[in-house]
C-alpha cells in the first residue's frame, strides 16, 4: 500500500477530457496516438474532478453489516460466479477460506500456500482471487501473492479447483503465468480480475520506496507502474499467455528500417522502441484496488497517493486503452513534488485527471470497494463506493443529473478498510485488517471481518453494524 504512513501495495476530467478523447486531445493526454509527452497547459474541456463534501443524487445512507469475522488481515473477497453463492475470502499469510452462502465460514481452507507466501512486511502477502469466466464448467481460477522464494515479486499462478471437491484447489495444478519482479518491498498493486472483454486485467505498483525514484510510472519499457492486459485463453507453445492485438502498444516496439523523412509524425508518434505491449494504461502510483462496473463495463481504479492527495481514476468502457493518469508528473489534480503549487509555479498538467481526489487531512490511503448493482438497495444502484484504509471513512461516487461526478461522505468507521468486491448479485462486501506497519506477526495482529454494505434502513434485526468513529 504504501500506505504514507507509507500507503499500499500489500498494495478524470471525466475522463478529465470525458468519455470521448478526439485525436488533439490525445496527443495532450499521452495516449498512443499523441505525441508520448502527456503534457498540456490547460485540460481540453472544464475540469470535473469530485471533492468530498458533495451529494450524491438520491437518497444515500448506508450502514456495514459483519457477514464474517476472524479472519487473518482479510484482504481481498471474490465470487466465483458460480451459482453456489460462496464468497473466497484472501488472508495475507496465504490463505482462502470460504464462506458460504449462509454466510459460514467453512472449516478448512479453500487453498493455502503459507510456505511460498512472503508477508512479513504488511504491503506483501496474498493479494488476490479471481475466477475465469467460465469457472463453473472449467474450475480455473488466479491467484496473486508476493513470492517469499523470489524477494517477493509479485507471481500470478493459476489454478483448478478439485475435481472432486468444489470447496478445495487442486495446488498440483499450479501454473505459473506471470512474474513481476520489485527493486523495493512496496508499492506492488496486486490486484487482478478478468474485465467484461474476457481479458486478465493486473494492478501494479511503481516499485516502492516514495515519490517514483525509478521513473516507472511513466516509463513504457517496464510493467511498473500500470495496468497490464492479457489473454490466458489463447496462447501459443510454451507461453503462459499471449497479448491481445488490441492492446494500445502491440507493435510499438517493432524493429522497423530507417526511412529519413519516411513517415508521417503521427506514425512516429505511435512507435514506442522499448515499450511493453502487455500496458493497456500508464501513470499509475498503486492501484492496490480497481473494479470494473458489471453493467456499463466501466474501469475505477483506486490509485494510492503521495504525501498529500488520495486519486480514483476512471476509463470509460468505450476507451481503447493508452490512457496516462499523469503519475509522477501528477498526484490527483496537483503536480508532484506539491511544494511547486505551494510556490504558486505555473506547471503542465499531465495525462487524464482523476474524477475524484480527496486531501490527506481527510484520510491517507484509498480504498475501492466497488460498483453496487445489487437489487436488495435500488437507492445505491450505480454508485462506486471508496474508503479510507486510515481513517474508516467511506464516501460514495456518482454523477449527478447533471453529469458531473459527486462524492459524499456516508459513514465513518472505526476500520481499517483493506478492500472491497462483489458477489454474484451485484451486493458489495468490504474487507478489515488489524495489521499496521512495525506488526510483522498478522497471527498476533486483532483479527478482521467481511462486512457487507446495505442501505441505512434495511439494516437486518439482530446484525452487528461496523463500529463508528468519533468525529
Amino acid at each position: 500500500m504504501n500506505f504514507s504512513l507509507g500507503k499500499i501495495g500489500v498494495g478524470l476530467l471525466s475522463i478529465c477530457l470525458t468519455a470521448g478523447t478526439s485525436l488533439a486531445q490525445a496527443a495532450n493526454t499521452g495516449a498512443p496516438g499523441g505525441g508520448g509527452t502527456g503534457r498540456t497547459e490547460a485540460p481540453q474541456q472544464p475540469l470535473n474532478t469530485a471533492h468530498t463534501g458533495g451529494k450524491l443524487p438520491g437518497d444515500v445512507a448506508v450502514q456495514l453489516v459483519e457477514v464474517a469475522g476472524n479472519f487473518v488481515d482479510p484482504i481481498g473477497i471474490s465470487s466465483p460466479h458460480d451459482g453456489t453463492g460462496r464468497l473466497f475470502v484472501c488472508e495475507r499469510p496465504g490463505i482462502i477460506r470460504i464462506i458460504d452462502k449462509n454466510g459460514k465460514v467453512m472449516p478448512e481452507p479453500f487453498y493455502d500456500n503459507r510456505a511460498n507466501t512472503n508477508f512479513q512486511f504488511l504491503e506483501q502477502g496474498l493479494y488476490c482471487i479471481t475466477f475465469h469466466p467460465n469457472f463453473k464448467e472449467n474450475g480455473r481460477f488466479f491467484v496473486s501473492y508476493a513470492d517469499m522464494w523470489f524477494n517477493g515479486a509479485t507471481f500470478i499462478v493459476e489454478y483448478k479447483a478439485d475435481a472432486h471437491d468444489a470447496n478445495k484447489a487442486d495446488m498440483a495444478s499450479a501454473k505459473p503465468i506471470m512474474r513481476i519482479d520489485f527493486p523495493y518491498c512496496n508499492h506492488h498493486g496486486g490486484k487482478i480480475a478478468f474485465g467484461p472483454d474476457g481479458l486478465l486485467y493486473v494492478g501494479v505498483g511503481d516499485g516502492g520506496w516514495e515519490g517514483d525514484v525509478l521513473s516507472t510510472g511513466q516509463d513504457l519499457s517496464t510493467w511498473m507502474g500500470k495496468m497490464l492486459r492479457i489473454d490466458v485463453d489463447h496462447q501459443k507453445p510454451h507461453e503462459a499467455y499471449s497479448v491481445p492485438d488490441s492492446n494500445p502498444f502491440v507493435g510499438a516496439a517493432d524493429p522497423q528500417l530507417m526511412v529519413l523523412f519516411g513517415k508521417s509524425e503521427m506514425e512516429f508518434s505511435r512507435i514506442k522502441q522499448k515499450s511493453k505491449p502487455e500496458i493497456w494504461a500508464y501513470g499509475l502510483r498503486n492501484p492496490w484496488t480497481f473494479s470494473f462496473d458489471r453493467k456499463t463495463g466501466d474501469l475505477f481504479i483506486a490509485d494510492v497517493g503521495q504525501n498529500t492527495w488520495e486519486e480514483i481514476d476512471f476509463q470509460p468502457a468505450s476507451s481503447k486503452g493508452g490512457e496516462n493518469y499523469g503519475w509522477s508528473f501528477m498526484n490527483g489534480t496537483h503536480p508532484f513534488p506539491i511544494e511547486n503549487e505551494a510556490a504558486g509555479e505555473k506547471t503542465p498538467i499531465v495525462g487524464v485527471l482523476p474524477v475524484a481526489e480527496y486531501k490527506h487531512t481527510e484520510g491517507i490511503c484509498v480504498i475501492g470497494f466497488g460498483i453496487y448493482r445489487g437489487e436488495e438497495f435500488p437507492n445505491l444502484d450505480g454508485t462506486y463506493f471508496l474508503g479510507d484504509w486510515g481513517t474508516g471513512r467511506l464516501w460514495g461516487l456518482k454523477r449527478d443529473n447533471e453529469g458531473r461526478w459527486q462524492m459524499q461522505e456516508l459513514l465513518r468507521a472505526n476500520l481499517n478498510f483493506s478492500s472491497g468486491g462483489e458477489d454474484e448479485a451485484g451486493n458489495l462486501y468490504v474487507t478489515n485488517m488489524g495489521s499496521q506497519y512495525g506488526t510483522w506477526n498478522p497471527f498476533s495482529s486483532t483479527r478482521g471481518s467481511v462486512w457487507k454494505i446495505v442501505s441505512a434502513d434495511k439494516v437486518p434485526a439482530g446484525a452487528k453494524t461496523a463500529p463508528v468513529a468519533a468525529k
